[in-house]
């Protein structure tokens, strides 16, 4: 699956909306990166913009916002409300699906020096990104702001991780980092009182509240041997929380910004909430997301509300979604729509992806059938093999809710939710073997008139050929993986249904050796012989494996239909 960073760069203009519209224009210039919000503020002079895609592409596209910023923007003459020291203010990384925070910290660390030696400007790296502890804290990097930059920047020990250490007059200095993603949650109550919600908000912001002498409110405020305020934390870490009242909604609300959701995801934060809630006589009726929250964020509160409720965490995305937009009531004030809420699916959505997997099933019929040569056996190959894999997660599924077998919900659990991961990456690659074949057919169409463009072309259909081996060698990996899945519910699952786990494994192998046969044809127009040979012995491989596991399987099913 890809990697997924956003980019949240905040340029310093929020009047000349056609500066800020040039800046965009370059990040939607490059493939691979959706331009998902840009927010102008006049009183702040400042736009912050939000990006998400894959990482290489993300850094090129602010590479060229950053490059397009410092030519349109003139430090000099802006003022704004909000602290800021640069035409690109900041510029910070946050990892979103399938990498991790030390790969994010390199990709900022990369961009930085890019900015740095490309543009000629002074760049602080901040947060996870940062290289001296005392750079960790934005503020103080930013301490000064563009008025203070010319001597700080002379202080040897204000030096810049990267670029000069001479004042930029126009660009300024540009601060970039690399943090957790930050979620803004508000959970809605059951009162007006913006007094009553503020003390559940204390209760749980990781700050907490002062801590007083005597009585809580009134009592004199406690404090340490500095002079500062002595404060009793709260119970959730990673949260700012604060109690308002919306006269929109004629409610009050707990106000979060959960800044770091693998310490205290959204669902954790509303559970705890709902708990300090009721002993306060108080209820919580629903929640509202701002803005946009990552697709694992959302599956994770699906999976957490079911496992309360002791069934299968197995079943498909939608219905963890749907779980977790009831569970929390995401849809209390006002429709809850995945496809703009969530950030892989309004990539996807912008994108036109998995054209394939959206059809209905008759829909993919018709499109095999017809005269274009793409879908074709590669993307149908897939598409069995999740069939054999959906059928045998079915089986898991019906097997944990099987009663008098209650103590083994978790096991089938288990095998469920793996079967759905197996079921999803083999859908992935029902579209992505289409737009391998693509990718081909784009490289033969490139220009052949000179000697460099024939050499270009024809190394791009050599790299495009290659991929169209890799693409249907996955789908037989993964297809043989998913036959250890197959084969526990043949042999351990509800015996009722054990016939839908012999027809996952005829799936499964029927998966295997018909992508095969798509490594083979492929490789046959591979100059790489010894990469192509590599990929047909490897092959040979997991078809014998395939065909073996299927047997098996197939025995095992007979044999508990027999016994039926």
């Amino acid at each position: 699956m890809k990697k997924l960073i956003e980019c949240v760069p905040n340029f310093s203009e929020g009047v000349d909306m056609s500066i800020i519209k040039q800046i965009t224009d370059q990040i939607e210039s490059v493939e691979g990166v959706s331009l998902l919000d840009v927010d102008p503020g006049v009183a702040t002079n400042r736009t912050v913009v939000t990006m998400v895609g894959t990482p290489d592409e993300v850094i090129e596209a602010a590479f060229l916002a950053v490059k397009k910023a410092s030519e349109l923007i003139d430090m000099r003459k802006h003022k704004g409300e909000h602290p800021r020291m640069g035409a690109t203010d900041v510029c910070p990384l946050i990892p979103v699906a399938n990498i991790t925070m030390d790969e994010t910290v390199e990709y900022a660390r990369k961009l930085a020096e890019r900015i740095g030696d490309a543009l000629n400007i002074s760049v602080y790296c901040y947060e996870n990104a940062a290289l001296k502890a005392e750079r960790r804290n934005l503020a103080n990097c930013r301490s000064g702001e563009y008025e203070g930059l010319a001597d700080k920047l002379s202080d040897p020990t204000w030096k810049p991780d990267f670029g000069p250490s001479k004042l930029n007059a126009k660009a300024g200095a540009t601060a970039v980092g690399a943090r957790d993603f930050l979620v803004a949650f508000n959970v809605n109550l059951n009162t007006t009182s913006t007094r009553r919600a503020n003390s559940i908000a204390f209760d749980v912001r990781e700050r907490g509240r002062v801590k007083r002498e005597g009585h809580p409110i009134t009592g004199k405020i406690l404090k340490d041997e500095q002079g500062n305020p002595v404060h009793v934390p709260g119970t959730l870490k990673s949260v700012k929380a604060i109690g308002w009242f919306i006269e929109e909604y004629g409610v009050a609300q707990i106000s979060m910004n959960l800044t770091n959701i693998s310490i205290t995801p959204v669902h954790i934060a509303f559970d705890e909430v709902c708990r300090k809630a009721d002993a306060r006589g108080i209820r919580v009726t629903g929640s509202e997301l701002v803005g946009l929250i990552p697709l694992k964020a959302m599956l994770d509160a699906g999976k957490y509300f079911l496992a309360k409720q002791q069934r299968s965490l197995g079943v498909d995305e939608a219905e963890l979604i749907k779980i977790a937009i009831k569970s929390m009531g995401l849809d209390e004030l006002k429709p809850f729509v995945p496809q703009e809420k969530i950030i892989e699916y309004k990539m996807a959505a912008d994108a036109n992806q998995d054209v394939l997997v959206k059809l209905t099933a008759a829909g993919f019929a018709n499109e095999t059938a017809a005269e274009s040569p793409a879908p074709g056996g590669g993307s149908v190959a897939a598409y069995v093999g999740s069939l054999g894999a959906s059928l045998a997660t079915m089986v898991a599924n019906l097997s944990s809710h099987k009663r008098g077998w209650d103590d083994r919900w978790e096991f089938f659990s288990e095998w469920a939710e793996k079967g759905q991961k197996l079921k999803d990456q083999l859908l992935y690659l029902v579209d992505e073997d289409t737009r391998a074949f693509n990718k081909i057919m784009d490289a033969f169409g490139l220009p052949k008139k000179t000697d460099t463009e024939k050499a270009i072309r024809k190394e791009a259909i050599q790299e495009a050929s290659k991929y169209a081996i890799e693409v249907p060698f996955k789908v037989m990996e993964v297809g043989l993986e998913s036959m250890d899945l197959i084969k526990a519910m043949a042999s351990q699952g509800n015996p009722n249904s054990v016939s839908d786990a012999g027809v996952g494994a005829i799936c499964a192998r029927a998966a295997v050796m018909g992508a095969f046969l798509n490594v083979k044809i492929n490789a046959a127009g591979i100059d790489d012989k010894g990469f192509a040979d590599q990929k047909v012995k490897e092959g040979e491989k997991i078809q014998l494996a395939a065909i073996e596991y299927e047997k098996e399987i197939l025995e095992q099913v007979n044999q508990v239909i027999n016994n039926l």
